[in-house]
């Protein structure tokens, strides 16, 4: 049920643009008998303007932090998969966009509010990481746009040409994800997020990835690696790594201790860390609740080679916060087999038995897919889509309220 807040204003209105966005006709605002939806959220007559806003209608907000190459694309294809539909570039569109829609949510990647392109950040010296490279007024004002059901226009920063491509005009969808290297950075854009995750992979896989890829696929050379890695890492732990400390969710990859001296990150630990206390969220528990868990799954039900399976569970505290952390290290050889450890898990915020399986069959070909990462990922998936519904049901059940205000 939506908030209306009757306003008594001046026959003239001020225009509405603000900072490169406005009100798009998403809210119908009612004056006497007469429904209007004016470009300006605002109704013009006998001074009279009514606004119309809430819960039930208002977009969720999730933020997704990473340093470049973390997998996030492979997280939100995860998420995407659990509402349904495949997210896809906006059509007609700019085709260097950077945003993905399906047909409930819509991800953006925060690199569009690069102030500063390619040619500008190497003549002041700053990488995309700092800052001062970064518009965080206008990702304030238009995630708080949006979240509010205004549709914007966003910049885009084209990848390919390092440039800052006109803009594109993103409607309000239903669950908007704001992903890339500052979703939690600022606060003011903190505050608006309704869950938050934080995708935290250690220096040693996060170079042993960056080899496969940057060298069988890219033809880098292993000292360029290195030398990029290096010059990123003091503005990452400046500017990126502090916030995993306000995420709602962490997926920390560690390297496997079930191989003693192991540095080749194939075999990976994974932990999920969840935050107690958040509203609309449950953290998931193996077993019993609060306990402290450590289990070796049965060799005859979950066929794992070498070095087998461990996982663990249990509470922690992690930047001074109380936390439950699950634990997988190893990996799965079946994942039809999934099964035998999804029916020891609980509060999973599954729709039916089998679905974390199944959802992990439907992308075996997924990067992390017979792992923790996958494993992890699709979890949360479930628990944003549990969170979403519980924030639209306590929206569609508050009571209408109208306050009336002189100008």
């Amino acid at each position: 049920m939506g908030v209306c807040t009757t306003l008594h204003t001046a026959a003239a209105a001020p225009p509405c643009h603000l900072r490169g966005f406005y009100q798009h006709k998403q809210q119908v605002l009612f004056y006497r008998n007469t429904a209007y939806t004016p470009r300006c959220g605002r109704a013009h007559s006998a001074g009279l303007a009514v606004r119309c806003s809430g819960a039930a209608g208002e977009t969720v907000v999730i933020g997704l932090a990473a340093d470049s190459g973390c997998g996030k694309s492979t997280f939100m294809r995860r998420l995407t998969s659990v509402f349904g539909g495949a997210a896809e570039p906006p059509r007609g569109g700019n085709p260097d966009s950077n945003t993905l829609i399906s047909d409930t949510t819509t991800v953006i990647c925060l690199d569009d509010y690069h102030s500063l392109d390619r040619t500008g950040r190497k003549e002041k010296g700053v990488t995309a990481l700092d800052p001062r490279a970064n518009d965080f007024d206008l990702m304030y004002e238009q995630v708080k746009a949006i979240k509010e059901g205004k549709a914007v226009d966003k910049p885009i920063y084209n990848h390919v040409t390092g440039l800052l491509d006109p803009p594109e005009l993103i409607k309000p969808p239903k669950i908007l994800v704001i992903e890339g290297l500052h979703p939690m950075f600022d606060q003011r854009v903190r505050d608006l997020l309704d869950f938050s995750i934080y995708l935290d992979i250690s220096n040693e896989v996060k170079f042993a990835w960056k080899i496969q890829r940057d060298m069988a696929e890219r033809g880098h050379s292993l000292e360029s690696i290195k030398a990029s890695i290096e010059a990123r890492k003091p503005d990452f732990d400046a500017y990126i790594d502090p916030q995993k400390q306000y995420a709602d969710a962490v997926i920390e990859v560690l390297p496997t201790q079930l191989i003693p001296d192991d540095n080749e990150g194939k075999v990976l630990r994974v932990r999920l860390i969840m935050k107690e206390g958040v509203k609309n969220f449950a953290p998931v528990y193996l077993f019993d609740e609060g306990s402290t868990i450590s289990w070796i799954p049965c060799g005859r039900k979950l066929t794992c080679s070498y070095p087998g399976i461990k996982f663990t569970y249990g509470p922690d505290t992690y930047y001074d916060h109380e936390v439950s952390v699950l634990e997988m290290d190893g990996q799965f050889d079946r994942l039809d087999e999934l099964i035998y450890v999804e029916s020891h898990l609980s509060n999973l915020s599954a729709k039916f038995y089998g679905e974390v399986t199944q959802q992990m069959l439907k992308h075996s070909d997924f990067p992390g897919s017979n792992n923790g990462t996958g494993l992890f990922q699709t979890i949360v998936g479930l628990k944003i889509r549990d969170l979403y519904e519980q924030i639209v049901a306590e929206g569609a059940s508050s009571p209408l309220k109208a306050t009336t205000t002189k100008a």
